[in-house]
């Protein structure tokens, strides 16, 4: 089962002290097999700009680095930033800018990126947040531009079956740690109690709230586990948004989509 130790927005957790953890579980098999899908999801191509929003230690920055133009690497924390500068730098990767910022407010200008991508941060975020930060990686998309969201997706609705399924587990997993895992169950409680838990959302919240940010060919894979990846779109531009003299071919109709099945 998934975990994830990087985020984007400023909260009480100091993801600056974390770097290590965060490192650590990027490199499981779990997450590096989402990394791969996500890259799929996204298509990218030499002539790219990516923007990777809550880029953490780089796992999404430094696969897209070795096949686009240049990635932007987005996250809250510095230490963060810090470690992914050098890890590309080992890689001889001259083509990551790592930026200290937060999700809900990006400093790039409008329709700098071909795709923007995201792994496992935003249910960190409360819904709103989320919202703004769907807004924020519609702006910063090219029209024609793709997101590619892996994350947690489900909630605590006992009523939804796959909800129960991958609650059900979570805690099946904690208790079998026997007294530590105890513990963490009362520290989970409490958090969630206090409103400091994760703010994971389900399928259905995903689908609308892309819609609302204006993406469409809006698509969700859930994954075995408590995760799941959206993959949606920007409108393609028209000949009229295109410079005089132009004719734009939008870039979903100039590669082959995984969306157009």
């Amino acid at each position: 089962m998934l975990g994830t130790r990087w985020r984007i927005l400023a909260t009480s957790k100091n993801w600056d002290g974390r770097v290590a953890a965060a490192e650590l579980i990027a490199r499981g098999a779990g997450f590096r097999n989402l990394r791969d899908r996500v890259v799929e999801l996204a298509e990218p191509q030499a002539s790219h700009t990516v923007v990777d929003v809550g880029s953490g230690t780089g796992l999404l920055s430094l696969a897209f680095a070795e096949r686009t133009k240049r990635v932007w690497a987005i996250d809250s924390s510095r230490a963060m930033g810090d470690y992914l500068r050098v890890k590309a730098a080992s890689a001889g990767l001259g083509n990551i800018e790592t930026v200290f910022a937060s999700a809900v407010s990006l400093p790039l200008v409008d329709g700098i990126a071909d795709v923007v991508v995201s792994n496992y941060c935003l249910h960190e975020l409360r819904n709103a947040e989320k919202c703004r930060a769907l807004e924020e990686a519609r702006r910063v998309l090219k029209p024609g531009g793709r997101l590619v969201i892996g994350d947690m997706m489900f909630s605590l609705n006992p009523m939804r079956v796959r909800d129960r399924r991958v609650v059900a587990g979570k805690l099946r997993k904690i208790a079998a740690r026997g007294l530590p895992g105890a513990w963490r169950l009362l520290k989970n409680g409490a958090r969630l109690l206090s409103g400091r838990w994760e703010y994971p959302a389900d399928a259905a919240w995903w689908k609308e709230a892309l819609k609302d940010a204006g993406f469409e060919r809006i698509r969700l894979e859930m994954l075995p586990h408590e995760g799941g990846i959206a993959i949606a779109e920007t409108p393609a531009a028209t000949i009229a948004e295109t410079p005089a003299g132009e004719v734009s071919t939008p870039p979903s109709e100039a590669r082959p989509s995984a969306l157009r099945r």
